[in-house]
């Protein structure tokens, strides 16, 4: 896959489509083909282009040594779409991929033509920041940690209960989340990044059209924290999805999608 050096990391990135382009922005500890399965098709044969990149920290792009900063994933999206030449374009992000594209909204107004923020908070609080951090140290520490143990935390803070409920849902990603376990200090320092300050007051800043999605059982970021970033954007749209955990664009992806063709036509 072909890949750009920009803000001094390598980003492998991928394009499938053809038309207005559209720049999805994944959570962390995901590969960037976390969208392939439901979202790009979908957006695609909306008659959009669909870039996917996979974030500093996961391979194949560059994988540094942390720590990893918000700020340094804003600019390597911002240089990464400038180095594609396709500002401004349509920007959606999930968890920590909308983290980055509300910032990028508010540091580089004129490469977001439109905003879809998916599981997105605007602060943090205790619970949150030290989940993360918790969350950081398992993954450095490795082979310490059971990887069936691993897989099963990491469902619980991806997934609805109905979702967890489900066998066939959960003994697949089960198989998954052992066959790839979230470990190594570049996903350790992504989940570090979303530990930052109050970003709120700044994000009344955002001008373009703005969609935020949030997912009734997410306890990550959960709704009212979403519901925070809509009220901080002037004119912006808020939807609720109920039924769906952090993970929602994989829990009820023909909704997600249908919101997000909808929001994206409507745009342009």
């Amino acid at each position: 896959m072909p890949a750009a050096t920009v803000n001094g990391v390598r980003l492998v990135y991928r394009v499938q489509g053809e038309g207005i382009p559209v720049l999805l922005i994944g959570p962390a500890a995901s590969p960037a083909a976390v969208w392939d399965r439901y979202q790009v098709p979908d957006l695609v044969r909306a008659g959009f282009q669909v870039i996917t990149f996979d974030l500093r920290g996961s391979a194949p792009s560059d994988v540094p040594p942390g720590p990893y900063s918000l700020d340094d994933f804003v600019t390597d999206t911002a240089e990464l779409i400038r180095w594609l030449g396709i500002a401004p374009c349509l920007v959606a992000g999930v968890s920590i991929g909308a983290m980055i594209a509300q910032d990028l909204a508010v540091e580089h107004p004129g490469l977001v033509g439109g905003l879809a923020l998916l599981a997105t908070r605007g602060r943090s609080d205790v619970f949150r920041d030290r989940l993360a951090r918790g969350c950081a140290d398992a993954m450095r520490a490795g082979d310490a940690v059971p990887v069936e143990f691993s897989a099963a935390a990491t469902m619980s803070q991806l997934f609805a209960p109905a979702s967890l409920a489900d066998d066939k849902f959960a003994a697949d990603w089960l198989t998954t989340l052992t066959l790839f376990p979230q470990r190594g200090e570049g996903f350790a320092a992504q989940y570090e990044a979303t530990v930052t300050s109050d970003r709120l007051l700044g994000l009344r800043g955002i001008r373009c059209p703005s969609l935020v999605l949030a997912f009734a059982h997410d306890i990550v970021m959960p709704p009212a924290m979403a519901r925070a970033v809509a009220d901080a954007i002037a004119d912006c749209r808020f939807e609720l999805l109920e039924g769906c955990g952090h993970f929602g664009f994989l829990e009820r992806p023909d909704e997600v999608n249908r919101i997000l063709v909808d929001f994206f036509r409507a745009v342009v």
